[in-house]
C-alpha cells in the first residue's frame, strides 16, 4: 500500500515548501583560502579509489614510484597527493626521487 502525503490548502505552507526546496550551496567559511586544485585532487582521488578499491593507496604508491621512476616529477607529485589522501603514513614513506 502506498502512502500518499497532500498538504491542506494552497500548498503555500512554509514546513512543507522549506522540504520541498533544495537550498542554494555555499561555501564553508573556513574554505574560503581553499585552492581551486584542492577540488580536482579530491575528485582525481575519489575516481582512482572508485577504480581500486581498498587496495587505491597502494596502487597510487604504485604510479609514484613508477613517475619517479621516469622522471615525471608532475605525475609523481599528483600520485603521492593521491596517495596522501588515502593513507598518509604510506605516502610518508614513499622515498623522495633522487635528484640527477
Amino acid at each position: 500500500m502506498s502512502i500518499r502525503f497532500a498538504a491542506a490548502g494552497s500548498g503555500e505552507c512554509k514546513a512543507v515548501a522549506r522540504v520541498l526546496c533544495t537550498p542554494a550551496l555555499t561555501m564553508a567559511a573556513n574554505d574560503a583560502d581553499a585552492p581551486i586544485s584542492a577540488d580536482a585532487l579530491l575528485i582525481s582521488t575519489l575516481r582512482h579509489f572508485a577504480l581500486h578499491g581498498l587496495n587505491a593507496a597502494a596502487e597510487a604508491r604504485r604510479l609514484t614510484l613508477l613517475a619517479q621512476q621516469r622522471g615525471d616529477r608532475d605525475q609523481s607529485h599528483h600520485w603521492r597527493a593521491v596517495c596522501r589522501q588515502l593513507d598518509r603514513r604510506m605516502a610518508d614513506a614513499i622515498g623522495s626521487p633522487r635528484r640527477r
